[in-house]
């Protein structure tokens, strides 16, 4: 196998397991950057450090015991859970989305506003983002290394390659957070990880489906919405229907308050 070809591998399978994950980290880098709460990106990049570590332990787990096979109930769990935080903490910023009072609560403290629970979603958004695809990652590039001769030259030149695509992206999407008004950063990152929940939902369920433990009924999609990894089942489709709906009802109750709330302040003496 010419080193090329083991570049190319190499650098597919990194970019492939990893976009996804690196695109989550760099949402709440850039919301934590923008918001002027920089001092909570230690959570962040603790809860990914511990995912890589998590994600090598459980690859050689998974070689030495398994023989490279991993469980889909483990992985359906893993979804579940980082879905969940997902959601949460999407609401979360969709909720302080207005500047003046994001600001007012900065300046009684970024810290406090971020410890109620917020912080260790973050950590742990990170750490199931990355875990979700490093364990895989890790395996994958030990197959490919044992096949093609070991770690060489082109298998690590692939691997450099993509890290600096990936690099670029995150630097990509902090220089964008610094240019944007601090609203469209809230709510871009909140709809992106409303979103990423919902993939996880298609993905959890996918997984069962694997196992036939969910039933399997198929829908006509594009190619296009397929090579986004999308489940396109109606199993999936309805666990990901119910939660958008709940979470448009969830919203249209709250903004159906908002009015009755400000009246309600005009009246105090």
């Amino acid at each position: 196998m010419g080193d090329l070809s083991v570049a190319l591998q190499s650098a597919s399978i990194l970019l492939r397991e990893g976009v996804e994950a690196m695109l989550v980290i760099a949402a709440l880098a850039a919301f934590l950057r923008r918001a002027g709460a920089s001092g909570e990106l230690k959570a962040v990049y603790l809860g990914t450090t511990l995912a890589i570590l998590a994600s090598v332990l459980a690859a050689v787990v998974f070689d030495v015991f398994l023989g490279g096979a991993h469980d889909d109930r483990v992985e359906a769990a893993v979804m579940l859970l980082a879905s969940a935080l997902m959601f949460y903490m999407s609401g979360w910023l969709f909720l302080r989305q207005d500047p003046a009072a994001w600001n007012a609560t900065l300046h009684r403290s970024a810290e406090r506003a971020l410890s109620s629970g917020a912080s260790l979603s973050l950590g742990s958004i990170a750490f199931l983002a990355v875990f979700r695809e490093g364990g895989e990652t890790v395996l994958f590039l030990h197959v490919l290394a044992r096949s093609s001769g070991g770690w060489t030259a082109g298998l690590n030149v692939g691997l450099l390659a993509a890290l600096l695509c990936l690099f670029a992206l995150y630097g990509a999407m902090q220089w964008l957070a610094f240019r944007l008004p601090l609203r469209p950063v809230f709510l871009l990152t909140s709809a992106f990880l409303f979103l990423m929940g919902l993939r996880f939902i298609g993905g959890a369920v996918q997984e069962l489906q694997e196992q036939a433990l969910v039933s399997y009924d198929a829908v006509a999609a594009p190619d296009w919405l397929l090579a986004l990894g999308i489940n396109p089942t109606w199993e999936a489709f309805a666990a990901q229907l119910v939660i958008a709906a709940l979470a448009a009802g969830s919203t249209l109750a709250m903004y159906s308050r908002r009015p009755l709330a400000m009246v309600a302040a005009k009246r105090r003496p």
